[in-house]
């Protein structure tokens, strides 16, 4: 997935902040209906304009739609709006219908997404996902939703790759998150992405969150007979966290907190969801981000100071990661550079 800024330019006359239309439907969670108004709502550029416009609209005409909560919601705009969305958030509703339990859309709700133009970044929180895949927008791409649905989401569109155990799913045009908190997550990815770790981490701190959760939904899913007193690996992963710029082998983390290799790499899914490999070259990968973004250091130093040994080593796993060379990413997301409102490359 190549990082490319869909925002448009924070500078010149003719400025105009980046619209995200949220659409609620019945049923709407108003938790999750919030979370798009309230992350986006926050990120300003060096003008003090806001980055983002963030409209709500109903599949019907404008007027109340049910939460459930114990109360409705006035939505003052129609499906039309969708026409005008830069970005187009789906979240998650408990009134899907014919949508969760057949996997098809209902005639409203497909007249109402007609309304989105072609190239529309889409983005779904929770059961969200089944309007996007039940719309077909999903159809060969990976995709997340809230554990407890991804099994019956996998057997209604078996064309989709559904990964359970991730926070979030970003392929490029199309983005999914798990449930509820998940959507906090993604929302402040989409921040990341659009402007840079300095953005997001700002509007984290504003909303009291952590700008980045570590490993993904197998740490929320409940063991069956849980173990009375269960260790955890909270030390290694802080003692990991301290020397990143050094070579990290399995048995050292193990050490830190007195277990066999094997023992710690299970009990370390059993928390974060991934391996102990994927989550450290995660963590590397961010740190990568951080110095480049906030420092001068040449992209060796960086490669030296994040833990990939060699310039070579961090562009190959950047170039995965983010679909981006280390130059190219400086060059969009590092405050005062010339092309920091400029579009990174894809595949340099």
């Amino acid at each position: 997935m190549a990082i490319e800024r869909h925002t448009e330019q924070p500078t010149g006359e003719g400025f105009r902040p980046h619209r995200v239309v949220v659409l609620a439907m019945d049923g709407a969670l108003p938790f999750e209906l919030g979370i798009p108004h309230r992350i986006f709502g926050r990120p300003k550029d060096a003008a003090g304009r806001h980055l983002y416009e963030v409209v709500t609209c109903s599949i019907r005409p404008p007027g109340p739609v049910r939460t459930d909560a114990d109360f409705d919601i006035m939505v003052a705009n129609g499906p039309e709006t969708l026409a005008t969305a830069d970005t187009v958030i789906v979240p998650a509703s408990y009134e899907l219908g014919p949508v969760f339990e057949q996997g098809v859309l209902t005639p409203e709700l497909a007249a109402a997404l007609a309304h989105i133009r072609p190239g529309t970044r889409l983005a779904s929180i929770c059961t969200g996902v089944y309007v996007l895949a039940a719309a077909g927008h999903l159809d060969g791409r990976p995709a997340t939703t809230h554990w407890a649905d991804a099994e019956r989401l996998q057997r209604l569109f078996p064309q989709i790759k559904v990964d359970a155990d991730v926070l979030y799913v970003d392929d490029g045009d199309v983005l999914t998150s798990a449930g509820v908190a998940a959507g906090v997550d993604l929302c402040l990815h989409i921040v990341r992405r659009d402007h840079g770790t300095a953005v997001a981490n700002d509007v984290a701190r504003r909303t009291v969150v952590p700008p980045h959760r570590e490993g993904g939904q197998a740490q929320f899913i409940q063991r069956p007979v849980p173990e009375p007193q269960l260790a955890t690996t909270t030390t290694a992963r802080a003692w990991a966290l301290g020397r990143l710029h050094e070579p990290i082998q399995l048995r050292d983390m193990a050490d830190q907190e007195s277990m066999s290799v094997r023992t710690f790499t299970r009990r370390f899914r059993e928390e974060v969801g991934i391996s102990p490999g994927q989550w450290l070259t995660q963590q590397r990968v961010e740190r990568a981000r951080h110095l480049l973004e906030t420092t001068g250091l040449s992209v060796d130093q960086v490669a030296r100071d994040a833990g990939f040994g060699t310039a070579q080593s961090m562009r190959q796993h950047l170039q995965a990661a983010l679909g981006v060379t280390p130059s190219s990413y400086r060059r969009t997301f590092r405050a005062g550079s010339d092309g920091v409102n400029g579009q990174v490359p894809s595949g340099t």
